[in-house]
C-alpha cells in the first residue's frame, strides 16, 4: 500500500474495512476481526476512513458480497473519497478483478495487506526473499489484474492477443523468479541447519518465542538476556529472529530465538515462504508461549497459535506458557484458570521483570529429565576435556588420585555419550574413601 504525495506532504492512503458475517459467526467475532485489521491497516500507514459489515449466508461467487452491497460499498467509497477497500476475508482474483471493475477503486483482502507490511518491515535479506517469494506467489494468479489498463487504452479489435502474449511473458519471468528465490531459501535452510549443528556441538538448548502478535515477546527477550532489541507495539514489528544467549543454572546454557508474531488468518503464502524461518521453532527443545493475559482474547489468540504451529510441524515437543502483562490485570482469575488447566504454566511481567526466576526454573525443569548422574575418571593430561565438563556439565564432586581426576557430574545425553570413555563404576566403600563422605 503506497503513500500518496501532495506536494512535499505525504498523506495516508484512505481506506474502508469490509467484513463479512456468516451464520457461523458471532458478530462480535465479526467486529473483534475488523478490529485487529484496522490495526494492521494503520501499521501499514492507511487511514481508516470506515468499515461496513454485510450479512451472507455464504460467499457469492462473483464479488464474494451481493450486488447490491457492492453498489453501496461504490458509493460510499465516492461519497467520502475512500481510495482503497480492504476485505477480511481473502478474495479469489476473479472476486478481486470483478469488484476493481465494478466499483472502479482498488480492492485487496486481508493477505495482501499483511504480504505489504511484511515489506515494508523486511530489513535483512533473508526476510526481503521470504516476502518476495511470498508475494509472487500471491500475485502469480492474479496477474491479469495488471493488464486491464490493455483494453481501457484501446479497446476493440486487436488488443487482446498483445496483451494475452504480454501476460504470458510475465507469467514465466515470475515463475522464473520464484523458482531462483527458492533456491536462495534452500540456501537460507542450509545455512540455518549449521548453525543448529554447531549450537549442539556447543551443548547449547534451543528455545524458541512464540505468541501472537504484540503479546510481548521482544520485551521478554530483552529482559532476559538484557539486551536492547527494537520493541515496537506496531503489529508484526519483529520478522527476522533474534537469537539471545541466556544462562540457566549447573553451567546450562540456553539459547533463545523471538520470532515472528502469528495472527488469526495467517496467509498460507506466508507461512509456506517463512518456513526457513519457523525451523527455529521446529528444531527448538522447548516453545515459550508468549501469553497476553490481559487480552480479553487470550484464548482465541492462544489457538491461532496453536493453529499456526500444527501448520508447520511443530509436535510432541514441551511447551513453558508464560502468562505476561500480569500487572495489567485486576484479579488472579485467568492466571488460576489457566495454572489448572495447562502444564508448565508462569505469571510474569516482561516489563515490570516479575516472575523470571521461576520462567526459567521452569524452563530448566524441561531438560532435568534428561540428566543423569556419573562418575568419570580423566587422565590429569586431558586438561581439555575436564575444562569442557566444567563448563558445561554440572559438578556435583571432585577429587584426585593416581593422575586421574575423579569427577561426579550431571550431565545430558549429548555430553554424556561424547565422555562415555571415561565412565567409572564405584560402590558406596570407594565413594567415601576416594569423594571422602557418601553419595
Amino acid at each position: 500500500m503506497e503513500l500518496l504525495e501532495t506536494g512535499r506532504d505525504e498523506r495516508k492512503e484512505r481506506v474502508i474495512l469490509v467484513g463479512v458475517q456468516f451464520p457461523r459467526d458471532t458478530l462480535w467475532e465479526v467486529e473483534d476481526h475488523l478490529e485487529e485489521l484496522r490495526l494492521l491497516a494503520e501499521s501499514a500507514r492507511a487511514e481508516v476512513a470506515g468499515r461496513i459489515i454485510v450479512k451472507r449466508g455464504s460467499p457469492k461467487p462473483a464479488y464474494y458480497i451481493g450486488k447490491g452491497k457492492v453498489d453501496e460499498l461504490k458509493e460510499q467509497m465516492e461519497r467520502e473519497e475512500i481510495e482503497t477497500a480492504i476485505f477480511d476475508d481473502d478474495l479469489t482474483p476473479a472476486q478481486q478483478r470483478n469488484l476493481e471493475e465494478r466499483i472502479e477503486l482498488k480492492m485487496i483482502d486481508r493477505t495482501e495487506l499483511i504480504l505489504d507490511i511484511f515489506a515494508q518491515r523486511a530489513k535483512t535479506r533473508e526476510a526481503q526473499i521470504q516476502i518476495e517469494l511470498a508475494q509472487l506467489k500471491y500475485l502469480l494468479p492474479r496477474l491479469t489484474r495488471m493488464w486491464t489498463h490493455l483494453s481501457q487504452q484501446y479497446g476493440g479489435i486487436g488488443t487482446k492477443g498483445p496483451g494475452e502474449t504480454q501476460l504470458e511473458v510475465d507469467r514465466r519471468r515470475l515463475r522464473e523468479r520464484i523458482h531462483t528465490l527458492g533456491r536462495e531459501i534452500k540456501d537460507v535452510r542450509r545455512s540455518r541447519e549449521t548453525q543448529r549443528k554447531s549450537r549442539k556441538r556447543g551443548n547449547f538448548h534451543t528455545a524458541a518465542l512464540v505468541g501472537y502478535t504484540n503479546a510481548g515477546k521482544s520485551t521478554l527477550l530483552n529482559a532476559l538476556s538484557d539486551t536492547d532489541i527494537d520493541v515496537s507495539s506496531k503489529l508484526f514489528s519483529t520478522l527476522d529472529p533474534t537469537t539471545k544467549r541466556v544462562d540457566l543454572h549447573g553451567n546450562r546454557k540456553l539459547l533463545i530465538s523471538d520470532t515472528v508474531g502469528f495472527i488469526r488468518k495467517l496467509p498460507h503464502h506466508l507461512v509456506e515462504s517463512f518456513m526457513a524461518t519457523f525451523e527455529e521453532v521446529v528444531e527448538s527443545d522447548v516453545l515459550i508461549h508468549i501469553l497476553d493475559v490481559s487480552d480479553p482474547l487470550v484464548e482465541e489468540r492462544a489457538q491461532a497459535v496453536y493453529n499456526v504451529l500444527e501448520e508447520i510441524g511443530f509436535h510432541d515437543k514441551p511447551i513453558v506458557t508464560a502468562l505476561n502483562k500480569i500487572d495489567r490485570l485486576s484479579g488472579t482469575f485467568v492466571i488460576e484458570r489457566y495454572e489448572k488447566n495447562h502444564p508448565r504454566c508462569v505469571a510474569i511481567s516482561a516489563l515490570k521483570r516479575i516472575g523470571f526466576d521461576d520462567l526459567l526454573h521452569e524452563i530448566q525443569s524441561v531438560f532435568e529429565h534428561e540428566l543423569a548422574k556419573y562418575t568419570l575418571c580423566i587422565p590429569q593430561k586431558d586438561s581439555r576435556s575436564i575444562s569442557v565438563l566444567f563448563r558445561e556439565g554440572e559438578i556435583l564432586r571432585k577429587a584426585y588420585h593416581d593422575n586421574h581426576v575423579l569427577l561426579e557430574a550431571r550431565l545430558d545425553g549429548r555430553l554424556a555419550s561424547r565422555f562415555e570413555r571415561y565412565f567409572h563404576s564405584m560402590n558406596d566403600e570407594e565413594s567415601m574413601l576416594l569423594f571422602g563422605g557418601p553419595r
